[in-house]
């Protein structure tokens, strides 16, 4: 997924920084390539939440297909039953297979029903899933680069970090 390799680069960009000695871990990150990877995050997310709109459509047309085959089964299932009424000993045993194919087709429609809810919601899930990982490496991205720029920031450098740096040479 673009996500996921967008996410993958800002990781290597921190991992390849230059880390600032005396700084308590701050790192050197190039982050005007790091804007344009936030940019291209903004812009790929929308894919994202369209391809989940997809498999909720995707959803809806497999649980209107089952319900159309099973309604299908069920009147077929009728006319034959409907078909055989002329003799007792037949009208008999057509209701018996009317309800055999009634209990199998709605059965089946269960099962289909169950399979694509299964289906449906795996896949929510799986983008939903990959959503809120995408946002909280967003805003954890986000949240170091504002940290980042407020340390980078000449007026907010502290001294005293330097004067407890000099005690403990000592």
């Amino acid at each position: 997924m673009k996500l996921e390799m967008l996410i993958d680069e800002l990781q290597e960009i921190l991992d390849n920084s230059f880390k600032m000695p005396l700084s308590g871990g701050k790192r050197v990150v190039n982050t005007e390539r790091m804007q344009e990877i936030v940019e291209e995050l903004r812009t790929n997310t929308p894919q994202e939440v369209r391809q989940a709109k997809i498999v909720h459509a995707e959803r809806s047309s497999i649980l209107a297909k089952s319900k159309q085959e099973a309604e299908t089964i069920v009147q077929q299932a009728e006319e034959r039953a409907k078909a055989m009424v002329e003799r007792s000993e037949i009208t008999r045993q057509a209701q018996i297979r009317a309800n055999e194919i009634i209990t199998k087709a709605n059965e089946e429609a269960a099962k289909i029903k169950q399979a694509a809810n299964q289906y449906i919601d795996g896949m929510m899930k799986k983008a939903d899933d990959e959503l809120s990982a995408n946002l909280a490496a967003l805003k954890k991205t986000r949240q170091n680069l504002k940290a980042y720029q407020a340390k980078s920031n000449p007026s907010t450098k502290a001294l005293p970090v330097k004067k407890q740096a000099h005690k403990n040479d000592n």
